[in-house]
This record gives C-alpha cells, sequence and structure tokens, in this order.
C-alpha cells in the first residue's frame, strides 16, 4: 500500500469495498486513484466476475477473502467495517443486511460512517428492486437498447445492442462523487450519510439529453435524420436506410470521410461560431464556397424568418441542399492526405477532428501512454498489463496517481493491520457545524460551454451549491448547442453574460473569482493563464479558490494532443467506441446516446472538486482538480480496455447487427412482437428447468441453443415470459422505451428532487421558463439519509441574473447600465428563449 506521506488528495480514508463486477468496485478504484486506503472483499469462490479488468478495478487494493454465510467470516467483516470511513457494497437492496451487516445499525452505533448502496434498482421501487440487475438488464429496462439513436432507427436496427457498460460506469462516477462530497461535508459537520446510487437511475442521468422532450420544438432545431424519420412514419414506410444512404443525411461538420490511407477521419465542428470556417479555410475550400453564396448570418439568434439567408456557417444543422454540397466537396479534399495528416493540421489551427482507431490502437497509442491516459502495472496473475490511468485527478499530485499499487491479496489479519494503522481526525458533530446539504455554503462559478463542464456544475447544485454560469455577452456557439442543451445543464444556476475580452467584463471576472470557492472551466491551459486563472494568478486573487478543469484529450502529463480541441464524439472515435459500434473503420458510428461520455466526464469533474474540498478541509491544501473526456473513455470501457501478453482477441461485440454477448445473454423476439433481453450464464441453466417452455434448454448442444430459445421465445409474449423468467431468478427484461419510461413516470413538478420515486422519475413544467412545456428527468441519482438533496430549479434565460449578480458584487445600477451600453456585459442573446 502506499506511504503516509502521500499527497493524494483521499489519504488517510480508510474503504471497506464488498463490491463485486463493475460499478461497486470501479467506485472503490476511483477512491484508490485518489489516495484512499482500500480493502476489498470477496467471497471464497472469488470475484464474482472473472475478468481481466479486475487487475484495473481491483488496483490500490487489497483482497481478503471472506464467507459472509459463517460465523467467523461475518465477524471479521465487522471488524473491517468498524475500521472504515466508507464502506461500499452493490448488492440487491437488503442482500447485505440479510447477511448481518445491517448499514443502518452501523449509522446509529457510528454517526460518522458513509456508506454506499449501489443496487440495480431503487430499493424505493417495490416493482423491480428483486429483480436480478445484470448491467444489461438495467440497460434494457431503462431503453438504452430501444431506439438507440437516430441512426439505428432509420436503419430499421431496433433493438440495438451496446457492450458498454454505461449503467456502471456512469453509476461509478456519481457514486464516487457523493461518497468524496460527503467526506468532505463530514469534515465539516463531524457527521457522515448513508448513500443510494441505483444504477437505472443512475443511467438515466447519463441519458438526460436524450429522455428531455420539449413540446412544440421549432423546425430549424430538426436535423435531416429527424426530418427523415418523421417522413418514413407518416407515410408508413420501412426504416431501411442502408448506412451509405445514411451518411448523406449528416451534417457536413458532423460526420467522417474517408482519408488517402483508407483509415475515416472524424469532424466534429458544427455549432461553434468559428470552427467551421476553420475546417472550411485548412481544406482550402472556403472562399470558392463563399463565392457560391455560403453565407454566415450576423445574429443568428434572431428568428430564422428574419435571416438574410436560408443557411448561415457555424449553425447546426445545415439545410440540405448547402449540406449536399459542402460534403462533396469535403469528400474529395480529405482523400489528398492521409488521417495522420489532417490529425495535424487540425490540431494545430484548432480545429475538432481526429482520425477512427480502434480501441487496441487507443492502448497502444503514444500519446495515450505519454500523457497518463493508458498506464503500465505489473499485476500478479497477467503480469505486465497496459489498462487506463486515472480517471480523476490533482494536478498537484498526479504524477504519484501515475504509479498506482498492483491488486494483492492479504489475509484477514494484515487488512485489519493496515486499517487500523490509520487515524482519521474528524470534527465533533455540534448543532453548530450542521449543514442542511453537502455543499451548503459552497459558491462555484462555472465558465464552461457545451456538455461535460456546465453539467458538472449543475450537478453540485443539487447539493445546495450557489451556482452562477458566467457566458460571452455574445455567443459563440449556436442556439442548439447553448439552449437545447442549456435546458439541462443550466439548471440550478442564476446566468450572467460578460465579455471577458473587454476591460470591465475582466473585472467583473476578477471581483466574481474573489467571492467564489470553486471555479470550473474547461479550457485549455492558455486561455486559462491569459484569464488569470493558472494557479499563481489564481493564488493572489483568491487563495482558498479550488479550480477544476475539464478537457478533452488531458491525461496527468502534457503531450502533443492535450491542448487539442475536441468533444465527446471525436473522443468516441480516437478511442475506438465509433469503430466497435459501426463494426468496421470504413463504417464507424458515433455511439447512439447525446452526451455518451460528456455526462460522465461531468460527474467526474464533481468528484474532482469534492476531492480538491476534502484536501482542503482535511489536510490544508488548496488543489486544482482535473479529469478529461479521454480519461473517462478508458472508464466507460473498462470490461475490454487492457492489454498483456497473451490476451485474446478484441472480439467485444461490435457492428449493428450483434445482439448480444451470446445465446443466453441477448435479445430475442416474442409471440408480442416485443423483444425481450435474456441475461443468463452458465451456472444458470439448472434453473430453466423450473421455466415452462424452456425446460429442456439444459439438455440442448450449446450449438442449437440459439435456435431452441429463439423459437421456445415466440410461443408467448414477451410480459409472460419475463413472468415465468423471473420466478425462477433468471435475468430478462423486456426492451423498454425512453418515450414511454417517461411518459409512464412524468409528474407534474412538485419541488421534490423524485428522490421519492423508485427508478425512474421526470417532472413536467408547464410553465417553464423557455414558454415551452418541458419535461426532464429529475435529479434523483443520489439519495440520501442526512444531507439534503435540492430539487433544481429549470434553467433561466442566458443573462437573467446579470443585473443581479453585478448588483451584488457592488456594482451601483449606473456602473452596470454603462457596462451594458458598452457591451461589457449583457443581460441576453435574443429576444426568445429558445429562438424560433
Amino acid at each position: 500500500m502506499r506511504q503516509t506521506f502521500s499527497h493524494l488528495p483521499l489519504t488517510g480514508v480508510k474503504v471497506v469495498d464488498f463490491g463485486q463486477y463493475i460499478a461497486g468496485p470501479a467506485v472503490g478504484m476511483l477512491l484508490g486513484d485518489l489516495g484512499a486506503t482500500v480493502v476489498k472483499v470477496d467471497p471464497p469462490q472469488g470475484p464474482m466476475w472473472d475478468s481481466p479488468a479486475n487487475a484495473t478495478l481491483n488496483r490500490n487494493k487489497v483482497i481478503v477473502t471472506l464467507d459472509l454465510k459463517t460465523e467467523a467470516g461475518l465477524a471479521d467483516a465487522r471488524a473491517l467495517c468498524d475500521e472504515a470511513d466508507v464502506i461500499i457494497e452493490n448488492f440487491r437492496p437488503g442482500k447485505l443486511a440479510a447477511l448481518g451487516l445491517d448499514f443502518d445499525q452501523m449509522c446509529q452505533d457510528r454517526p460518522e460512517l458513509i456508506t454506499l448502496s449501489i443496487p440495480g434498482f431503487a430499493s424505493n421501487d417495490l416493482e423491480r428492486r428483486e429483480q436480478r440487475a445484470f448491467e444489461s438488464v438495467v440497460a434494457a429496462s431503462s431503453g438504452v437498447f430501444t431506439d438507440m439513436g437516430l441512426n439505428r432507427v432509420l436503419m430499421g436496427v431496433n433493438p440495438s445492442f451496446s457492450p458498454l457498460p454505461l449503467s456502471s460506469a456512469y453509476a461509478a462516477q456519481i457514486a464516487g462523487s457523493a461518497v468524496v462530497l460527503a467526506l468532505q461535508s463530514r469534515q465539516v459537520t463531524g457527521r457522515g450519510d448513508q448513500i443510494e446510487v441505483p444504477l437505472a437511475a443512475a443511467i438515466m442521468e447519463g441519458l438526460c439529453y436524450n429522455s428531455i422532450r420539449v413540446a412544440d420544438m421549432p423546425e430549424r432545431y430538426l436535423t435531416q435524420r429527424e426530418k427523415e424519420i418523421e417522413r418514413r412514419r407518416i407515410e408508413g414506410l420501412q426504416m431501411n436506410v442502408s448506412y451509405e444512404e445514411l451518411q448523406e443525411l449528416l451534417d457536413p461538420f458532423f460526420r467522417s470521410y474517408m482519408c488517402k490511407d483508407g483509415r475515416m477521419f472524424y469532424v466534429v465542428c458544427p455549432s461553434h461560431k468559428y470552427h467551421a470556417r476553420r475546417c472550411l479555410e485548412v481544406l482550402g475550400i472556403y472562399d470558392e464556397l463563399v463565392e457560391e453564396g455560403l453565407t454566415s448570418e450576423e445574429d443568428t439568434y434572431r428568428p430564422y424568418a428574419e435571416w438574410s439567408a436560408h443557411v448561415s456557417l457555424g449553425v447546426y444543422p445545415m439545410p440540405k441542399d448547402w449540406a449536399d454540397h459542402i460534403a462533396a466537396r469535403m469528400k474529395e479534399v480529405f482523400m489528398t492526405r492521409t488521417a495522420r495528416e489532417w490529425v495535424k493540421l487540425f490540431g494545430r489551427a484548432g480545429i475538432p477532428g481526429g482520425p477512427q482507431l480502434w480501441l487496441q490502437e487507443w492502448i497502444n497509442d503514444e500519446y495515450a501512454e505519454a500523457s497518463g491516459l493508458m498506464i503500465d502495472l505489473w499485476d500478479p496473475v497477467y503480469g505486465e498489463m497496459t489498462m487506463p490511468g486515472p480517471v480523476v485527478w490533482m494536478e498537484e499530485s498526479g504524477e504519484e496517481a501515475l504509479s498506482p499499487e498492483p491488486r494483492r491479496w492479504v489475509e484477514m489479519p494484515e487488512a485489519l493491520k493496515i486499517l487500523r494503522a490509520l487515524r482519521t481526525d474528524i470534527p465533533a458533530a455540534t448543532e453548530d457545524n450542521d449543514q442542511e446539504a453537502w455543499l451548503s455554503g459552497v459558491r462555484v462559478l462555472d465558465l464552461c460551454n457545451v456538455i461535460a463542464g456546465p453539467h458538472s456544475a449543475s450537478y453540485l447544485a443539487r447539493f445546495g451549491a450557489e451556482v452562477i454560469k458566467l457566458d460571452p455577452a455574445q455567443p459563440m456557439y449556436d442556439s442548439w448547442n447553448t439552449v437545447i442543451y442549456g435546458m439541462s445543464q443550466g439548471r440550478g444556476k442564476k446566468s450572467i453574460l460578460v465579455d471577458l475580452k473587454s476591460r470591465h467584463g475582466q473585472q467583473v471576472l476578477e471581483d466574481l473569482v474573489k467571492t467564489v470557492d470553486v471555479i470550473v472551466w474547461n479550457a485549455p491551459d492558455s486561455q486559462i493563464r491569459k484569464m488569470g486563472l493558472d494557479a499563481e494568478q489564481l493564488r493572489k486573487l483568491n487563495p482558498d479558490a479550488i479550480f477544476c478543469k475539464l478537457d478533452c484529450f488531458s491525461g496527468v502529463r502534457r503531450g502533443v494532443r492535450t491542448d487539442y480541441i475536441g468533444y465527446d464524439d471525436l473522443v468516441q472515435a480516437a478511442t475506438g467506441i465509433m469503430t466497435r459500434f459501426g463494426g468496421a473503420m470504413d463504417r464507424p458510428e458515433e455511439h447512439a446516446h447525446v452526451g455518451t461520455i460528456d455526462v460522465m466526464c461531468g460527474f467526474g469533474g464533481a468528484l474532482s472538486v469534492a476531492a480538491a474540498l476534502y484536501q482542503k478541509y482535511r489536510h490544508g491544501r488548496i488543489g486544482r482538480g482535473r479529469t478529461s473526456l479521454s480519461a473517462n473513455a478508458g472508464l466507460l470501457q473498462v470490461p475490454f480496455a487492457y492489454d498483456f501478453k497473451g490476451r485474446g482477441l478484441f472480439d467485444e461485440p461490435s457492428g449493428p447487427d450483434v445482439s448480444g454477448w451470446n445465446d443466453l445473454a441477448r435479445f430475442y423476439s416474442t409471440a408480442s412482437g416485443r423483444h425481450i433481453l435474456l441475461c443468463a450464464w452458465e451456472n444458470d441453466l439448472p434453473r430453466f428447468r423450473a421455466v415452462e417452455g424452456l425446460e429442456d434448454l439444459p439438455d440442448i448442444p450449446v450449438e442449437d441453443r440459439a435456435a431452441y430459445l429463439a423459437t421456445a421465445f415466440q410461443a408467448q409474449p414477451a410480459q409472460e415470459w419475463v413472468t415465468r423468467l423471473r420466478a425462477a431468478d433468471i435475468g430478462v427484461a423486456i426492451c423498454e422505451n425512453i418515450d414511454a419510461l417517461r411518459a409512464r413516470n412524468e409528474h407534474e413538478a412538485d419541488g421534490t428532487p423524485g428522490t421519492q420515486n423508485g427508478s425512474y422519475s421526470f417532472s413536467i413544467y408547464r410553465d417553464h421558463p423557455s414558454g415551452h412545456e418541458v419535461t426532464q428527468l429529475d435529479p434523483y441519482a443520489v439519495r440520501t439519509r442526512r444531507g439534503a438533496v435540492m430539487a433544481v430549479s429549470p434553467a433561466e434565460k442566458f443573462g437573467t441574473s446579470t443585473r443581479e449578480i453585478l448588483a451584488e458584487l457592488g456594482y451601483s445600477e449606473a456602473a452596470v447600465q454603462k457596462m451594458l451600453d458598452a457591451g461589457a456585459v449583457s443581460t441576453s442573446w435574443s429576444r426568445e428563449y429558445l429562438p424560433s
């Protein structure tokens, strides 16, 4: 284990990890990477999921084997728990208590204890809580596989399988951040907490940009794909668009292009005021397209009917005539150079774009290794391994995080000795130091754009933080990117618009920085230094302020791509997610959901803020938290993101035609026309003897199982099969639809966070500030016993709080008006909240 002189932020925190599979162990990994001492408890037969990925998930842990069904094993487990600051488990609700480890009783005996439960479905979800909630069962139940993105809908691939452990990855970041937020609160109050993060609620939060419903959405925001889906549904046409036909429905600045070397290059610059223009300039075709009539509207936030032309460069989506014309020219030019050449040209010009890679290529990529996004570790089982580096780190101790300890098996006395050697200093709990919520009194300045950064700050608001969102006086992104996304990531914030390039704007920034506890920004280091927010300059402005940076490609160490600009989709391309989802280099597909990595990175940003706050309160050090989209891609692909001598093929399920992992864990059509997701293991075969209609399955040869099951499932409707299989405790779920889930679980907005509503909860805002009726997911994934979770307010119109915030800073009304007249600040980008 690490030495006591470690500078990692969670040094001294003692964790007992009962987790199995991915979610629980991943939380232990995140805490261990940040310096916590983690004792992992496995059953006598070893981990329930036997995978090389356990080398990653259990690094920085000592592992002890205990049989909790025996008195001796239970006594040992209780002894470990008596020493813990944090206990983690991810079983069905009540299972650990039934074995004799009751969190309620433990927290009564030790009020400073923090416990974390990560069940598949919420403990207050009486319908689902007892289900065998494997990863894919939760995904199917939560609508992940049905209507999986516009591409798969148009291609008629429905349901559509993905092997990414979305539920566990989102839950790990949410739960990890919740635990550390509770830890930092404990350093103030002396009180612990009981936390629950259901996988189903976590994945719904990860998909919140996909499940939001805005009534009467203006047509300008509908993409060509959405229009084609609507046309086919109205005319009763089949969804059978080919991959090649689908490409011609994509925006030219949001698609892949074949290069001279046979590798696809992904361009992601559809919404920024200058990125699309820079792209065309680097390609050498900007001037000719302008001569042909391509225009750039000065104010794209005016109603579309008032534009001088029907197209504006830098606005998504483009009208089809211009989209087709521009894409045709871009195809021609991309074929003149290799993908490697385009990487340098785009990166140096500050244009988001990059080559499509396979995961195996990314794991062994020179930049990934040099930056610490991939690290080498000697594992006692597999020897020298390459695996993802730290997902969240502190700038000042990141180097230490790059050298984790390999997992190590120990006997019970040594595990107990390791925990007892550490002393935890916790203040005494009194009435004077209590908090309503974990972040009560904490003030956050959000300087971010797009999704990951702003989502991080919005997430902090539900725990009581006051969040101020600062955006430019004139927008740099189109309203599709700012307003549509902002309806989700702007919740719980006050909005101010400031021109940071102006003298008065810079002064406003300085004044704000002096008043806040936390600053969150997703800017490159050069811009951070220019704004005076690098470590040295920030220390002079506000020596107690914590800074969190999120970006696209960063690892702990700087490298050639550290400052390259990018988005979620670009990291999907760089790390092999798109080639896996599409199935081939010449047909990569964006993973179906908006914010696949973005939202998880946002939760990672919150974890870095929490770790920095804990370090400040516990160790008296002011730190700078970090995470990146690329680092989070390692967590998202943890089941297969590793390499070692003798590793088998990178043959995880890929492509549009794959239906699951194997014949016992895949989709099957039923007599009702609906699909079910069967999730069984070889050792489950005897259970099928008790399932009417499937009694013979254990006797069927392996090569005939798929045909047997496909035929058998056609005999009964989906719900009947679910009833029969669950009665035998076999994992199964109907492939649900997100729209249907929302319709069944929506309620009028009532000022509560939705944590009381089980695994799924949506609020209807009939009086939303946008003027549209908006239905969106509640902020409900984290359920607490002590610290309050707030029902955050709907996102206000950009600039609504400009005057209020300036007045709080001491600016007179006359001074504010003077800055408004000079354009240094603004109270709005547009007449309408959502430009029509």
